[in-house]
């Protein structure tokens, strides 16, 4: 099914006599392919809506990500939450969607500074499971009385209702952007030259590590952006915090793109065999967990708040992991362990109660929003 409107969407729903599984762009089916008639929104698309000076975009769900990135490109501006490319890693094909990236919360390097996606997340219209179109938020950043449901449906992975659109706050781009690059950290020292730069007063974009780099010796990535006096000062002083031959500042924004691109859609791990696991942890935590994972690859980000980490086919990650203060997802593979992470026993049961009152016939299979 592929309806052409917000109201054929609804209809659809209240019709359907057995699961629907949601499809937007089909490039991030991440938990995917149960049961059921799939629904697509790539129907459903168009900017509705742009206002560059007032940094707001409206745009129906099944817009192309990439409609969306040319229209802002062509004002100067962006998505400040930098959203990742899955098809490298998951080896498919399609157009990403807005509503798809929405769904998922999908959230790339620069949100240990921006935020997530929820964070520029100003409103929703969606169908929920009894076919009745839903609209929360506005236009506008402001605080919300009530249920927040604009939050609520950024990372529910269509499980509780099919966006129709989404309203955006979006930033202008820099003017400049430099990157202090590190040879040879092992990942204990990485993830604490992270610390220490997210804590300095520089302002950083981007924290990452490379275990293996482009040359095959390890490389940690310290982003900087803004206007160029200032990015030029800070890179200056980053580099200088921690001096050394082995201290370098990449000003080229051509090649600074390109490592973050690297960085963002962890192109490290595309192609190839083995599972992905997609680890959120304490930073001060992650050098440990690897070590105990013993991974093919790994890559770290967030300054080390998240680990991407390539195992054998079929191991379970979490078991071998043991108890720690986060969470892990298997992003790709196949296996008897659940994709996502099981939830603590109150938390499961809240999200039972949400669910059954948003899907109440549990119309929308779990996890299948690509």
């Amino acid at each position: 099914m592929r309806p052409g409107s917000e109201a054929e969407l609804a209809e659809a729903v209240r019709g359907a006599q057995a699961p629907l599984r949601v499809r937007g762009g089909g490039t991030r089916s991440i938990g995917g392919g149960g049961a059921g008639a799939v629904l697509e929104t790539g129907g459903i698309a168009g900017v509705s809506l742009y206002e560059p000076g007032a940094l707001t975009l409206v745009a129906a769900a099944g817009t192309p990500l990439a409609e969306i990135e040319a229209v802002l490109d062509a004002e100067g501006q962006r998505l400040a939450f930098e959203p990742m490319d899955h098809r490298g890693l998951l080896g498919t094909e399609g157009q990403s969607t807005i509503g798809g990236v929405v769904a998922a919360n999908v959230s790339g390097p620069r949100r240990v500074q921006a935020g997530a996606c929820r964070d520029f997340l100003l409103g929703v219209r969606f169908v929920d499971g009894t076919g009745t179109v839903v609209k929360n938020g506005g236009r506008v950043m402001k605080n919300v009385t009530g249920y927040d449901l604009v939050k609520l449906m950024a990372g529910s992975r269509g499980t509780l209702g099919v966006l129709t659109e989404v309203s955006l706050k979006v930033l202008p781009k820099p003017e400049a952007v430099a990157c202090v690059l590190i040879d040879g950290l092992v990942d204990a020292a990485a993830v604490a030259a992270m610390a220490r730069a997210l804590g300095s007063p520089y302002d950083l974009t981007g924290a990452a590590h490379l275990p293996v780099g482009p040359d095959g010796d390890p490389l940690t990535l310290l982003r900087v952006e803004g206007f160029a006096g200032s990015v030029a000062y800070r890179a200056d002083k980053l580099a200088a915090l921690f001096g050394g031959t082995a201290v370098r500042v990449e000003r080229d924004p051509g090649a600074v793109a390109e490592a973050w691109t690297r960085v963002r859609d962890v192109v490290p791990m595309h192609g190839g065999d083995g599972d992905v696991w997609r680890i959120h942890c304490k930073p001060s935590d992650a050098p440990e967990l690897v070590a105990r994972l013993e991974p093919h690859a790994v890559l770290y980000d967030w300054g080390g708040g998240l680990v991407w980490a390539r195992t054998p086919t079929g191991i379970d990650a979490r078991a071998k992991l043991g108890d720690f203060d986060g969470h892990a997802t298997r992003v790709r593979g196949r296996g008897t362990t659940p994709v996502f992470p099981p939830e603590p026993a109150p938390v499961a049961a809240l999200s039972r109660a949400i669910r059954a009152r948003f899907d109440p016939r549990g119309i929308f299979d779990p996890g299948t929003l690509h």
